[in-house]
């Protein structure tokens, strides 16, 4: 395995299953990262944030496309290749921090986990074509898929479709990547939004801005 360069800036990924609060957290932790002023911040979205990524996600998410795991997972990392290539590493280069909603836990969770590709391809996959930069902190936001469906309502997009028991196995693969990952941290998702933010920042605050 090739090591990982260190870059200046930081890469901060949130992640869970659909519902469990990412965008909103999201947006609320760049907020509180901006205020403070310390350095320049990037909100990201997967798939998306360039003009190939939104191509993808109309593709992935319409339910006009019938498509198989093996296709999204390529998909899904064409999308974040392109993301990281133009995005995240030049931010990174320059000092900036990177918050991105969903990475490679949801590869590993909706299309190994929940999808049945075997985990040994996907990573293989992951760490050969989006394995630069990786993320210095990934949370995953824990929330039980039947409140996380409560939030969300009626589903919105192909993926959402596919039902409770599909959630239930993205949640199990998410706390096993949590488990399994250094730079994982597992946040209960549960309770007001002020109080899943609060445990967000205890988390990024032991983050040191500046050269490792």
């Amino acid at each position: 395995m090739t090591a990982t360069p260190s870059y200046p800036g930081r890469f901060i990924v949130i992640d869970g299953v659909d519902g469990c609060g990412k965008s909103t957290q999201a947006k609320r932790l760049v907020q509180s990262l901006r205020t403070q002023g310390e350095v320049e911040i990037q909100h990201l979205r997967e798939p998306g944030s360039t003009t190939l990524g939104e191509g993808l996600r109309e593709l992935l998410l319409s339910r006009d496309q019938d498509m198989g795991p093996e296709v999204e997972s390529l998909l899904f990392c064409a999308a974040r290749r392109q993301m990281l290539d133009l995005l995240v590493r030049p931010a990174l280069e320059k000092g900036q921090w990177v918050v991105c909603e969903r990475f490679h836990p949801s590869t590993l969770a909706y299309q190994g986990g929940a999808g049945g590709v075997p985990t040994e391809v996907l990573a293989g996959l992951l760490e050969s074509w989006a394995g630069d930069p990786e993320p210095d902190l990934v949370l995953i936001l824990d929330l039980d898929p039947a409140a996380a469906k409560q939030r969300r309502g009626e589903s919105s997009d192909r993926i959402e479709d596919k039902g409770q028991g599909f959630q239930e196995e993205v949640a199990r693969a998410m706390r096993h990547y949590a488990n399994t990952h250094p730079a994982a941290e597992l946040v209960q998702g549960e309770g007001s939004a002020d109080e899943v933010a609060e445990r967000i920042r205890a988390h990024v605050d032991g983050l040191r801005v500046g050269p490792r």
